[in-house]
């Protein structure tokens, strides 16, 4: 039997190995980057001669550098707590009916493409399908390193200009959905549940169909009773399964709302909750009619909107880190 405090301490020193690994990494990147360095100005000696070939290398080398240093310096403005932590996030459609629907998938597909470009991955906790397109509402994990310091930054209300592939007139239309990302928190992690204020409801698993779907009651449904919060999942494969994601849900919810209180700060972890709809939007991405993504807190703007729905995030992500820094 394990002497007492053994598991105490051996979290303890879990993290610390954990946060030892991760400081140790951020050293290699900067040693890493610091001798690509030493190469270019080397390699630009070279090339004096206006060697193209060798022309063409420096500015790839130039490049490759560039973005190391954005992700390096992205990495150093990660502060809160919980940004090491995996994220839990929400997508719900807005104003704007079947346009807002198959605008979370477009923002789903996005945020799966980010992820896996990062070496991430996506887990769908839950999927509320549009009854003619798109997706009402989804909610999915991301498991990778920072995933939380990184996504929090997409926190709010998403707007989209575009001419509408369901208007068979083809006009321009509006489309919003808002992005709410909760840090997935370690075991250690203690939020008081008490089981007689849980109302627990099973039912039938939606979706594509296979082997469990609509055959047995394997979603779970979880409401907390004191504050209303209302947790469910439906994609894991048993119901104890989906019991146990729902109760992970449940805490992170709750952690969050104990913190809210703590700080006197409303929606401190996942930003002020607004109306999804017209004036609260914090990006928006026009397509029509020109091409723009611009984020209105930062007001870093691309034209390749393409590229951005493609996953290319980081460059904002980057632009609001580095503001909340400069805030803070």
């Amino acid at each position: 039997m394990a002497e007492p405090g053994f598991w105490d301490n051996y979290e303890e020193s879990q993290q610390v190995i954990k946060e030892l690994k991760s400081l140790k990494d951020k050293v290699a990147r900067f040693t890493k980057l610091a001798q690509e360095y030493e190469d270019l100005l080397t390699l630009c000696e070279l090339a004096e001669e206006e060697d193209q070939e060798l022309l063409a290398e420096l500015a790839e080398g130039v490049d490759r550098l560039g973005l190391g240093l954005n992700e390096l310096s992205t990495q150093l403005l990660f502060t809160s707590p919980y940004d090491r932590n995996n994220a839990i996030v929400t997508l719900h459609a807005g104003a704007g009916g079947t346009e807002s629907q198959d605008w979370v998938e477009m923002l789903l597909r996005m945020y799966i493409r980010w992820a896996e470009n990062k070496g991430f991955r996506v887990e769908i906790l839950d999927q509320l399908p549009g009854e003619e397109a798109g997706i009402k509402s989804v909610v999915f994990l991301v498991e990778g390193e920072m995933a939380y310091g990184y996504l929090r930054s997409e926190i709010g209300v998403h707007r989209l200009v575009r001419i509408s592939p369901f208007d068979a007139s083809g006009r321009r239309h509006t489309s919003f959905a808002s992005v709410s990302v909760l840090p997935d928190l370690p075991d250690d992690v203690e939020v008081e549940i008490n089981p007689a204020d849980l109302k627990i409801d099973t039912y039938r698993a939606g979706g594509a169909g296979g082997q469990h779907v609509n055959k047995t009651s394997s979603a779970v449904r979880i409401t907390h009773l004191p504050t209303g919060i209302v947790v469910q999942c439906q994609n894991e494969r048993s119901q104890h399964s989906n019991k146990n994601m729902a109760m992970k849900l449940l805490k992170a919810k709750l952690f969050q709302l104990e913190q809210e209180k703590k700080r006197e700060e409303k929606e401190q972890l996942k930003g002020e909750q607004q109306e999804i709809g017209w004036g609260s939007q914090i990006r928006s991405y026009v397509i029509h009619p020109y091409s723009l993504v611009k984020d209105h807190r930062t007001n870093y703007e691309v034209g390749n909107v393409q590229a951005v729905l493609d996953g290319d995030l980081d460059q904002f992500i980057f632009a609001y880190l580095q503001q909340e820094a400069e805030i803070r």
